[in-house]
């Protein structure tokens, strides 16, 4: 069974609810399936100030947002995990203290619920948190991507870390495996704008000419194999599939990677080399600590698939 929130206008007065719009609703209307929020949001039912707007829109005092119809499970079932997940969250964490956690997010795993996925591992670490009042997401991978996630236990140590990622201080380093060879220990840039393509409800990051967003990425080869190469990359700024776009764009698409990727090589080295899953994880992190003020690095070995996946290489 389902009911309905009515058409509704919503003014932002309070600086606690300057956030992006998407984790503003969630937060708000927590009954309301996040797909069917985030299909608002893309159709642009979903408003503020009259204008159609994105789910990263960081919102403003005084916005006004429109609310439409948004449909709400009339029953809400209990969420429970099962304590094999519990436990198996906690072997992720690499780090913690009482500011903010480091964990090694495991490919598969989207980093937030929506769209079919009831729980995702900001949600999961809400449930095993569940006497920390806040919990929320420092920055976002993709759900296919393994590698570092931070997690901020107070909202003053997420804003200075917002910060440090818009000032560019926090430093990340990617792990791929990628078609082609090019000589070792160069560094290479891309620079690109990208724009976003919703097909079939599907979204799709592209390069363009001229408008979007601009992109920039760097990547060293470590390692040639035949016609492979292990990279080290670079992100120099943050947008959404940057490192699998800009891979694809110069010709050196990332292993297993079914959206932007080659097929044939990834039926290819699903079926010689037994690789599964996108290779591509995020495995160096360092930035200044919130409170310490010292300059902090963690890393997050790979996981023991893609070892076995390179020593076959070899």
């Amino acid at each position: 069974m389902h009911n309905n929130i009515g058409n509704k206008f919503i003014t932002i007065l309070n600086e606690e609810n300057i956030q992006r719009i998407d984790n503003f609703l969630i937060k708000n209307f927590k009954n309301v399936p996040k797909s069917i929020i985030y299909k608002n949001l893309r159709i642009g039912k979903i408003r503020i100030n009259n204008h159609k707007i994105l789910p990263q829109y960081k919102l403003h005092l005084n916005d006004v947002i429109y609310i439409p119809k948004l449909y709400t499970k009339h029953i809400i079932q209990k969420k429970t995990i099962s304590i094999n997940k519990i436990n198996f969250l906690k072997k992720l964490i690499i780090f913690e203290d009482q500011y903010f956690l480091v964990i090694n997010k495991p490919s598969g795993i989207a980093v937030h619920g929506g769209s079919g996925i009831h729980y995702g591992i900001i949600e999961s670490l809400r449930y095993l948190y569940k006497t920390t009042k806040f919990i929320e997401l420092v920055h976002r991978i993709d759900k296919d991507t393994s590698g570092i996630l931070l997690i901020a236990k107070k909202k003053y140590i997420l804003q200075n870390l917002h910060k440090q990622l818009r000032e560019k201080q926090i430093h990340k380093e990617y792990l791929a495996l990628v078609k082609g060879n090019k000589i070792q220990h160069c560094l290479f840039t891309i620079k690109s704008f990208l724009v976003k393509n919703f097909n079939n409800n599907k979204k799709k990051v592209q390069v363009h000419a001229q408008k979007g967003k601009f992109s920039e990425t760097q990547y060293k080869v470590i390692q040639n194999y035949q016609n492979m190469m292990l990279v080290k990359i670079i992100p120099l700024t943050g947008r959404t599939h940057q490192i699998r776009v800009h891979m694809s764009y110069v010709g050196h698409p990332i292993a297993h990677d079914k959206r932007y990727g080659n097929k044939d090589l990834n039926i290819k080295l699903q079926n010689i080399f037994g690789l599964k899953r996108l290779f591509l994880h995020s495995y160096k992190i360092s930035f200044t600590h919130p409170v310490t003020q010292q300059i902090i690095f963690f890393h997050a070995p790979l996981d023991p698939h893609l070892k076995k996946c390179l020593l076959k290489f070899k």
